[in-house]
């Protein structure tokens, strides 16, 4: 029989999710539909919590809002006590509209507007990291007339390549984020931000990837920045307080998968942290890591019904679902795999091998490749496991699809907290010129 990541199934052998019958979800919200366990949320909030308190009290968990964010999802994200990352004007938004406490926001983007950086300013947020020259520019001068300075980070690409998919990483050497170590671009910055006493240089910071199993990567990269630091004292006599190693611990999508846990990360980075310190001859720094995916993607099971079914004989069959790459690119850009099973007869045994096709107008959107099966039937429903993070985040309405509608389930509860896109929601932001509004044909002359 096959087991599925989370949840259980009932008497009706129907799939289970945060205490919810996904059949009866599917009825009552449609299809596709992301369904989010909140129990599952608030479990990992608690195991980074728990293992900071453990291997490094002075540590902060600060969640990557970039893999989901909603107002719903701020609130879960404050009562947690954890901080949220932000990275565009519409992200800090969403949290200030959810009164997520702006002191405990980080600011990221590689390449923040006047217009984002002055938002942040004004709303307070606990730092600003800054991502490039041009940055410090910007800033300057929107915290002359401010009476409190504005703590920043500088980010550093500290030249470390984690075995990942090369769209996710991002701290090598050639990467569009950070100050590079090949210069001495970062030590001039520095010195610009020293002399300018509204800008409060509080640490450094780094992301070397996403989905990252690997802990000999933030090893590396721990030691680069450590040694930055002791190299930024000496050279400018500044002494950093604070290290920020970015997130990208991954989680397990399928059997194949064997991450480390989130006590294993933890502990992992927090000695290495100590050691460097130690050697270095630095006072510990005030420790932040920026988990998204390993908080928020097995939280979420992803629905589809299924419609045509198509065989080629001797060739394959084809099982076509309500969504596709417009709700799930993942597949389209990393050739994510997922583990599934037929929501509505989860025990039964997988005997039939198909293709799972999205309804988008490409051949490339294909969820799966030649997966194992129950004899599928039109109407079936599909649960996609671990679709949590990076789904409704990188959703688009390609083909003019609607977005699908995300609820939270808990206790066998279930709210929506992001509502399904209708047809008018497309075009409500459309516009028709007005020499378009005759509606006859244009005669030729």
């Amino acid at each position: 029989m096959h087991r599925q990541p989370i949840g259980t199934v009932n008497s009706h052998d129907h799939l289970v999710v945060g205490g919810c019958d996904t059949v009866q979800l599917a009825k009552e919200f449609g299809t596709p539909l992301i369904v989010m366990d909140e129990q599952v949320i608030r479990a990992n909030c608690q195991l980074y919590r728990e293992a900071f308190k453990k291997f490094y009290p002075q540590g902060q968990v600060v969640y990557a809002g970039k893999a989901f964010l909603s107002t719903a999802m701020c609130r879960i994200i404050e009562q947690e006590g954890l901080f949220l990352d932000v990275v565009s004007g519409g992200e800090l938004y969403t949290a200030i509209k959810a009164q997520f406490s702006p002191e405990k926001i980080f600011f990221h983007g590689n390449n923040k507007s006047k217009e984002e950086l002055e938002e942040a300013i004004n709303y307070g947020v606990a730092r600003i990291v800054v991502d490039n020259a041009h940055e410090v520019k910007l800033l300057e001068p929107l915290t002359k007339k401010r009476k409190k300075p504005i703590g920043i980070f500088f980010r550093v690409t500290p030249g470390v390549e984690p075995h990942t998919h090369h769209y996710i990483q991002t701290g090598q050497s050639d990467s569009k984020f950070g100050f590079t170590l090949l210069d001495d671009t970062l030590f001039k910055e520095i010195r610009s931000v020293i002399r300018f006493p509204r800008l409060q240089l509080r640490g450094l910071h780094c992301h070397i990837g996403s989905q990252i199993f690997d802990q000999k990567a933030y090893e590396k990269a721990i030691e680069v920045m450590i040694r930055l630091m002791k190299n930024i004292k000496v050279k400018t006599g500044a002494i950093l307080q604070e290290l920020n190693i970015g997130g990208g611990l991954g989680v397990r999508y399928t059997p194949d998968d064997y991450p480390p846990t989130i006590a294993e990360h933890v502990e992992t980075i927090s000695k290495v942290v100590k050691r460097e310190a130690k050697a270095a001859g630095l006072p510990l720094p005030i420790l932040f890591d920026e988990p998204g995916r390993s908080i928020v993607a097995r939280a979420g099971v992803t629905l589809y019904s299924i419609g045509s079914i198509k065989e080629i004989p001797k060739v394959r069959k084809y099982v076509a679902v309500d969504g596709g790459m417009a709700d799930n690119p993942r597949v389209a850009l990393y050739q994510a795999k997922y583990e599934t099973v037929l929501a509505n007869r989860a025990k039964e045994d997988p005997n039939e091998r198909v293709t799972v096709a999205g309804k988008c107008c490409e051949s490339g959107d294909i969820l799966f490749w030649d997966i194992t099966l129950p004899k599928v039937k039109s109407g079936d429903l599909l649960a996609v496991f671990s679709t949590g993070a990076y789904h409704y985040s990188m959703a688009s309405n390609y083909n003019r699809l609607p977005r699908p509608a995300v609820v939270l389930c808990k206790d066998g509860k279930a709210e929506v907290i992001i509502r399904r896109e209708t047809y008018e929601d497309l075009v409500s932001k459309d516009a028709i010129p007005a020499w378009l509004n005759h509606r006859g044909r244009v005669r030729s002359r």
